[in-house]
């Protein structure tokens, strides 16, 4: 297991509930059991903060931790096409991704690839709440 993984897992300052959240979600790995629950406070289409609780592995973990702390504070059309397109950063290492968005390439590329619905787990999860197809 890559270090690196640790590291990210290991910042847990978002793993909490929101009272007065605005959008929540609830999803779960079918392959491995993983569970995830994030809730959102969503303002002028910002979001304003993310908590989220989970049952996870470390890969799970570290993909929710990132992602907490990446799109707090961003306007949901600013983080729509990112979240949207993930999956096809395991596939296609040439695809363009704004500066903003570049940690998400320690973790998600062809190296994971084993752990990949682990690590989108939290990534569907939000885009389930913010009801985004």
């Amino acid at each position: 297991m890559d270090l690196r993984i640790l590291e990210i897992a290991a910042n847990t300052e978002n793993n909490k509930v929101l009272d007065g959240f605005t959008h929540k979600s609830r999803n779960k790995n079918p392959l491995c059991g993983d569970e995830m629950e994030i809730s959102l406070i969503v303002k002028n289409d910002k979001i304003e903060d993310m908590g989220y609780q989970c049952k996870s592995c470390v890969y799970c973990q570290a993909s929710v931790s990132l992602l907490s702390r990446k799109i707090k504070n961003k306007k949901i059309n600013e983080i729509k096409d990112f979240l949207i397109n993930c999956e096809k950063l395991f596939e296609n290492t040439s695809l363009e991704i704004q500066k903003k968005w570049k940690d998400f390439l320690e973790i998600l590329n062809k190296k994971n690839i084993a752990r990949k619905e682990c690590l989108l787990l939290p990534i569907r999860t939000v885009l389930k709440a913010l009801d985004i197809k």
